[in-house]
Parts: structure tokens; sequence; C-alpha cells
């Protein structure tokens, strides 16, 4: 570890705790690497943990959820000494999530779960004075039109509603403060993975980072991937785990952020490991049967590509003698013709609900949606999402 800076904190998001993968529960994995997150934020004598958003995956979590993130909490707090700083994301239950802020916050436990206008950011010390980290639970155009009210009745998508929002975060930043934006959004031009939950319709939901620039550090959630998001100073940590096959070949981990008495910041990566990795096994039945050298055994939690261009008898019970944790099997080998209709299909699918929509419309009707109509469905489309959210907080 680098020498150490006046000010260091471990930035980390999307634990999504509570978290089924293929129906198996994740939480004893979860547990594993926390308990790791726990160790790192000692040995790397940091002063806080920043959690940005997706502490758990649903917004009802299980109770071995909960249960896990009390835990993870008393130890950093009780145990290592350490300020724990944390918001809502998408997943999350905003309310359910802030339950108690004010009541954590005595301790040393700073959280955001709804939005709200004109809140004041926590403040840290360190030698070289005070650090302000402002709170920026996720939030939509709606949201923002609530909490701030007639000063942002006029804001409509996402990047205008978030930059306003931001906007005004930073204005209550002391003058010459170092300071720190906590934020769960998705920054264009972000690399996405399959386990992200999208935000809106239409594809409508980006935020430019240019937003973040008066900040000296930027600690984002929502993309699963680590990385930059404009700037070296506006970061994704990524998820605490790999929660899809997509992100077989991702490394996870957290961020370790210094940042120094001119305000500039110095980042490292640190990994983290479960107890299961994910791997995607591509090859004929007879294959992987039979070449342990191409082939090796495996607890990993496994997904295999069949390339067998023929019928394939008891493939998973086969299978699972060499993985015993193979949670997908599919046939890309199958029929080219087949697969090629699968990727036509997928292709389909993620084309955006108000596309799709009319596409539908003009086979069904002969016409193509004209303007009014295509911002009565897009509005439609949007607030059927966010009563989505809504039934499940």
């Amino acid at each position: 570890m680098k020498g150490r800076f006046p000010m260091r904190f471990i930035h980390t998001a999307d634990w999504h705790l509570g978290r089924l993968f293929f129906g198996r529960h994740l939480t004893d994995d979860q547990a594993h690497v926390l308990d790791e997150l726990v160790h790192l934020a000692r040995d790397a004598r940091a002063e806080a943990v920043v959690i940005a958003g997706d502490v758990y995956d649903r917004a009802v979590p299980p109770v071995e959820a909960v249960e896990l993130f009390d835990e993870v909490l008393s130890r950093l707090l009780l145990d290592e000494k350490l300020k724990v700083i944390y918001i809502a994301g998408n997943h999350d239950s905003a309310a359910r999530l802030g339950f108690g802020s004010r009541l954590l916050a005595g301790g040393g436990v700073f959280v955001a779960g709804q939005l709200q206008a004109d809140v004041a950011p926590v403040i840290l010390d360190d030698a070289h004075g005070k650090v302000a980290f402002s709170l920026l639970p996720y939030m939509e155009p709606a949201t923002v039109r609530f909490a701030y009210g007639e000063a942002a009745e006029d804001l409509a998508g996402f990047d205008e509603a978030t930059s306003f929002a931001v906007a005004r975060a930073a204005a209550l930043v002391p003058e010459g403060c170092r300071s720190v934006a906590v934020a769960h959004a998705f920054i264009a031009g972000g690399a996405l993975s399959e386990s992200e939950r999208p935000l809106s319709v239409g594809g409508s939901d980006s935020v430019s980072p240019a937003c973040f620039a008066p900040f000296s550090y930027t600690a984002l959630g929502h993309l699963h991937a680590p990385q930059q998001a404009g700037a070296a100073n506006i970061r994704y940590a990524g998820s605490l785990m790999k929660y899809s096959f997509s992100e077989a070949g991702q490394r996870k981990g957290a961020t370790v952020v210094d940042l120094a008495a001119d305000g500039s910041v110095t980042i490292e990566e640190a990994a983290l490991a479960a107890p299961h990795d994910l791997a995607v096994v591509r090859g004929t039945l007879q294959e992987i049967l039979e070449d342990r050298e191409r082939f090796p055994k495996s607890e990993d939690y496994t997904a295999v590509e069949l390339m067998d261009k023929g019928p394939v008898l008891d493939a998973h019970g086969k299978l699972s003698r060499i993985y015993p944790n193979v949670l997908q099997v599919t046939r890309p080998g199958l029929m080219e013709q087949a697969g090629a209709l699968r990727e036509q299909g997928r292709k389909k699918l993620e084309r955006p609900d108000d596309v799709l929509f009319g596409e539908f419309f003009a086979d069904m009707t002969g016409e193509t949606l004209d303007e009014a109509q295509k911002k009565e469905l897009f509005d439609v489309l949007e607030e059927l999402l966010r009563e989505e959210r809504e039934a499940k907080i």
C-alpha cells in the first residue's frame, strides 16, 4: 500500500445483499467478501468506508441480508473505529435504508436514503482541515422536482435534474474545503453489464460527468464494472462481486482513495475475491468430460456453452460431475439458424420499449407514431416504471 495521504477512504458500491443467482443465495459468498473488505479498510488505515448505493438487491431484502449488513456496520464502526457513509441506489428502498439516519449520524454512520433539498454535507476532518462529503442518493426527475419544489418544476430528463441537484449540493460545500460527491447514477459513456437494472425507458437515463467537476472526487455506484467516468477523479468502484456471467472476466474489489491537502486524488484498486468465481466453459460434451487439461474440474459457478450439433442426453447431470456448481447450460452449437434467430430476438428485446411499441403500432395500423403520440407514449412508460418502483418500496 502506498504512503498514507491526509485523507484516505474506501470507495465501494453495489453490494446487492440478498441477491439470488440462478436460484442460489449468495449471502455466504457476500459475507466472505465483506470480511475481506473490513480487513482492507483496517490494513489501509482508512478514515471511512463510502458505499455508493445498492446496498441491497431489492426494496424488501431478506432477513439474512439485513443481518449481514448490521454485522459489517458494527465491525467497521465499533471494532475498526471507522466512519461509514452510504446512500440509497435504485435497488434500495430509500425510505427503509434511511431509517434512523439522525440517530446513526451521532455514532459516525451517515446515511442518505431519500433525496432531500439542500442538505449540508457530511464533514470529516484530517490533518489538513475539513473534507465535505455530499450525499446524492439515486434520483429520478420526479424525485428532484418533489424535493426542490418550484425551483425544479421545469426539470425534465435525468441529466438536467441530476445536474441541478449536484449543483445545489456543490454550492453547500464550505469555501476552500476539499469535497467528495457520493452518487448513484448512470454516467454517459459508461460500460454496462447484464446485471444492472435500467433506470428509465428510451435510453434517457444518462448523466453528463461534467456536473461533478466542482468536486475533488466523485464516488459513483450503479455500473458493475470498475471504471472511470469521463475524468480520472470520477469513478465507479464496481460491484462487490460478479453478478452475471458477462462479468466473468472483470476484476472485482474496492477503490482506495487518497485525498491530498490540495484536493488532488490518488487511487488504488484493491482486489476482493469471492469463494466461488464465475466461469464460462465452451466445448462439446465429450471434450468437456474427457479433456481434463483443457477443462479442469472446478467448483466455480459455471455456465457451459455446448457446441454439439446433435442431441445430447442428460447434459446437466453429466457436467455436474466436473462442475458441481454448473448453473447454466446453453446450446449455441445446436443449429446456426436457431442461433441467428436467438440473436435476432435478443437484439430486438434490448431495444427501448418505446421503439418496440412504435414498430408494433406501425405493423398493426400501417402508420407511424407522430411526435405528440411519441411524447404521450414516453410519459406513460415512465409513469409505469415509476409505479413499479414505488410498489416495491
